[in-house]
């Protein structure tokens, strides 16, 4: 990596949870690198790795997501979100947007949801108790309980939101072709009709959902109709897709790993330290994200970032980033340091951290104590993991009791 050239860096798929040898190499050369991707405007850009500068990059108000339109380097052959997505709004603006939602996803309204979630959750174990094993931990559990959450959250029907899963499968994929492309492109506009739909239906009859709220705020004026339906599309895809894998990810790593599972069963109020650390430890994305434009000449980490250049972060090398996290590829529940950046950092974090945190308590809690026997019924290097995909995580977890 210290060739004249900077390197190409394209996101491949990895075997299970290994990390990206990439980034574990930028990580040690320096704080940003210059890297050269594939796709959008091909060329090079800059990316941040450290803990620290990674920090700095998504909360510095120099470093824009206004970039819709511009020509920029990319990872992927298409923006994920929707052109009016909050994820490429600047404040204030962004500000105004991601209040709507704020309130659903704060302390109190996660207390209110957890009882459905924890009754959803208890049924979906139920049944495959019910069906004996062995049985397919992802197909019968870790899938369906973020979707039945997220769709509760939002008021999507429960016979519409198998069509949730489907759309997310094509939008949160690197689209290796144009058909791929293509694919994403319909997905995202289906969505977009159903939530538009969605919310003309709440507007004449509210309920208690999110949706209601959104078609609310757009009818108050707070916020435009389009930045709506691409709040609800993000929330509805990522909202199932993220959290799947996340929580399909740790069942498999505690399912391989007797020391932690053998923790968790003996001190299951471990759980919420023990999904910090994994979503820390886990390097759950592919490549990375969206990136950043700097507004002005700005010195990162030792380098200078001109005007007008595009700055990638990652915030999967951030999490090992051994200055904060002494031998970071070690799983250690009772770790001390800062907080990791799973959900990102800055204006731009995740909207719903919480929630996620939530169903991942929930799911580990109850398996560990209603299923103290469960592990896998295959050998780990059998495992099957998805190809192609932003978030990783694997195909299907089989296990039995």
């Amino acid at each position: 990596m210290r060739d004249t050239a900077p390197p190409v860096y394209e996101a491949v798929d990895l075997t299970a949870l290994d990390f990206d040898p990439f980034l574990r190499e930028a990580l040690r050369e320096a704080p940003v690198v210059r890297v050269r991707l594939l796709h959008g405007t091909p060329g090079e850009c800059w990316l941040a790795t450290r803990h620290d500068v990674v920090r700095f990059v998504t909360s510095d108000p120099r470093f824009s997501r206004d970039i819709v339109g511009r020509p920029l380097p990319s990872m992927n052959r298409y923006l994920v979100p929707l052109d009016r997505a909050v994820s490429f709004v600047d404040p204030p603006d962004h500000t105004r947007v991601r209040s709507v939602v704020a309130s659903s996803f704060n302390r109190s309204g996660m207390a209110a949801l957890r009882p459905r979630a924890q009754a959803v959750l208890d049924g979906l174990i139920d049944r495959m108790v019910a069906s004996g094993p062995p049985a397919d931990l992802v197909r019968q559990v870790t899938s369906p309980f973020p979707l039945h959450v997220i769709g509760a959250v939002l008021g999507v029907p429960e016979s519409d939101r198998p069509r949730l899963r489907g759309w997310a499968d094509a939008v949160l994929t690197r689209a290796t072709d144009e058909a791929g492309v293509e694919r994403a492109r319909q997905a995202k506009e289906a969505a977009r009709v159903l939530f538009r739909e969605l919310a003309r239906e709440r507007r004449a009859q509210p309920q208690d959902d999110l949706t209601s709220a959104l078609a609310a705020a757009v009818a108050s004026g707070r916020i435009e109709e389009e930045e709506m339906l691409a709040l609800a599309v993000l929330m509805g895809l990522n909202g199932w897709h993220a959290v799947r894998n996340h929580t399909s990810n740790m069942m498999y790593v505690l399912l391989t790993d007797a020391s932690l599972m053998g923790r968790l069963r003996s001190d299951p109020k471990a759980v919420p330290a023990a999904v910090e650390e994994l979503l820390r430890w886990i390097p759950h994305k592919h490549g990375v994200g969206q990136p950043r434009v700097a507004t002005e000449d700005v010195e990162v980490g030792g380098v200078q970032i001109r005007r007008g250049e595009a700055v990638y972060v990652s915030y999967v090398a951030a999490n090992w980033d051994e200055s904060c996290y002494p031998e970071p590829g070690r799983i250690d529940i009772d770790r001390q340091g800062p907080p990791h950046l799973a959900f990102g950092y800055g204006p731009h974090h995740c909207v719903a951290p919480l929630l996620a945190r939530l169903e991942a308590e929930l799911l580990l809690t109850t398996l560990v104590e209603r299923l103290p026997d469960l592990r896998l019924a295959v050998d780990p290097g059998e495992v099957i993991w998805q190809k192609d995909v932003l978030i990783r995580g694997p195909v299907g977890l089989p296990v039995t009791w």
